[in-house]
């Protein structure tokens, strides 16, 4: 399960998976999120709510939308590895961001989620096999292959594990 080519990844994303810092995706989801927990658990409860600036998402809202979109992409990973060629609509993660009820949830049971369902996705993507690797799908208007959302999976987390670590801890 190598990573993939930027050339194969929407451009959108390829600043996430150029950012992954490992070559296989199994070990990739599971270091990765094993980093991310690390992070979060080392965050006070009474710091989960801090905002590094008005009208940024707080701590909270950042690991729930965390795990919309890994959610998300899991799932467009999913249909793409059953050739479901069905063409599937795009989230826009600020209106999921203001309906995740984040303020109100208590910061370890977000990381007790988060860790669950990265579980699940290290074994969705473990039960692939090459040939679905290789699948190709449509989401929100763009081509994509089942590998490269793992590897989008790992670099959007990579992604806010910095902005975590630059704006809210620096």
């Amino acid at each position: 399960m190598s990573k993939p080519s930027l050339s194969e990844i929407p451009e959108f994303y390829q600043k996430y998976v150029n950012a992954v810092g490992y070559d296989d995706l199994i070990p990739a989801l599971i270091n990765s999120g094993n980093e991310t927990i690390d992070l979060l658990k080392s965050i006070p409860e009474k710091s989960a709510g801090y905002r590094y600036a008005e009208g940024k998402w707080s701590i909270r809202e950042v690991v729930a939308h965390m795990i919309d979109a890994e959610r998300v992409f899991a799932y467009r990973a999913l249909r793409f590895s059953r050739n479901d060629k069905t063409q599937l609509p795009g989230f826009e993660q600020n209106d999921w961001a203001v309906e995740a009820n984040a303020e109100n949830r208590k910061l370890y049971k977000l990381i007790e989620e988060y860790n669950n369902v990265r579980a699940s996705t290290i074994d969705l993507f473990g039960s692939f096999n090459e040939e679905m690797l290789k699948r190709v799908g449509n989401a929100n208007g763009s081509q994509m292959s089942v590998i490269a959302l793992g590897f989008i999976i790992v670099g959007h987390e990579t992604h806010h594990r910095k902005i975590l670590n630059e704006r809210y801890f620096s």
